[in-house]
């Protein structure tokens, strides 16, 4: 037995063994670089569901985003991102984050668009280097979209009064409990304006002279295929991620980094079920499904 010991040691140290070594352990005997996967699937939003569905925002993204970069021998990062978008501002904080954590590494980064890579979605891909997707992945949607109900009738047939008191004339806008206001419309017009140039001028900023379209045409909050999409240059290629990575780090091992999942999935429990079970529960559950199963819908997903 003693004389086997030494050959094991050198086996430990060439790397041989690492392969039956349990998590952490076989990662540090492997040798070579190392390329971090960083899934960020789920709407993009400032308040996090501890429900089962996954979303991203600055909270959600921080620790996986920190440890993906900060692996000792890290070659490149890859954004797996799968999201048809969301709030603009934590798209906007995610990527500047990612770009931060970049810089500091001094590593590149790569995105692939999975299933889709949409408005915030593809905002948060343009924080990448280069960026690639699936042939049939969906790209783009470079717009803004706001969306509401006018109910004025409804609490009417209802016999309902509404009432409202304020300090500043502005204070309420586009109430959908009271009836429209094109002034009102103007403004949200001119919100949403600022907004989209806030975007496109990111993306010009990230993609350059990859552009080969008009800004109408890249701009207009169309959807394309990833096949298209790399035509138009909102995107460097197209195939899979292991055929990308490989191609671009043919040494390195892939190292996955999720984001946490929601309480309630790491409790085992079902999107349909929420601590508590009163019927405020149930509705606040229910809109949030309709509003997430909704921006899904957009893309056929």
């Amino acid at each position: 037995m003693t004389e086997k010991a030494p050959q094991k040691f050198t086996d430990l140290l060439s790397g041989k063994l690492s392969a039956k070594l349990p998590g952490k352990l076989a990662e540090r005997a492997e040798r070579g670089p190392v390329v971090a996967v960083v899934k960020l699937h789920g709407v993009i939003t400032s308040t996090p569901s501890p429900m089962s569905r996954p979303t991203i925002s600055t909270q959600t993204a921080e620790s996986a985003l920190t440890r993906a970069f900060g692996h000792d021998r890290l070659a490149g990062v890859v954004l797996a991102v799968n999201s048809p978008g969301g709030a603009p501002t934590q798209s906007a904080l995610v990527a500047d984050r990612i770009r931060e954590l970049a810089a500091e590494k001094d590593v590149p980064v790569l995105a692939y668009c999975e299933d889709v890579a949409a408005s915030g979605g593809y905002w948060l891909a343009c924080a990448a280097d280069e960026i690639y997707a699936h042939p049939t992945s969906i790209v783009g949607s470079v717009g803004v979209v706001s969306a509401s109900f006018g109910l004025t009738g409804l609490i009417e047939k209802l016999g309902v009064e509404r009432r409202v008191y304020t300090a500043g004339e502005h204070k309420v806008r586009l109430d959908p409990f009271r009836p429209e206001k094109e002034e009102d419309v103007q403004w949200l017009r001119g919100l949403q304006g600022e907004l989209h140039e806030q975007f496109t001028d990111w993306v010009r900023k990230r993609r350059g002279s990859k552009l080969k379209s008009s800004d109408d045409d890249l701009f207009s909050g169309e959807v394309w295929t990833g096949a298209k999409a790399a035509e138009l240059g909102l995107v460097d290629g197209v195939g899979s991620l292991r055929e990308i990575v490989k191609e671009k780090f043919p040494d390195a091992h892939l190292h996955i980094v999720e984001q946490r999942k929601p309480l309630l999935a790491r409790l085992g429990m079902s999107s349909s079920v929420r601590l508590g079970g009163s019927p405020a529960d149930a509705v606040l559950s229910t809109v949030e499904a309709l509003e997430h199963r909704a921006m899904w819908n957009r893309f056929g997903l």
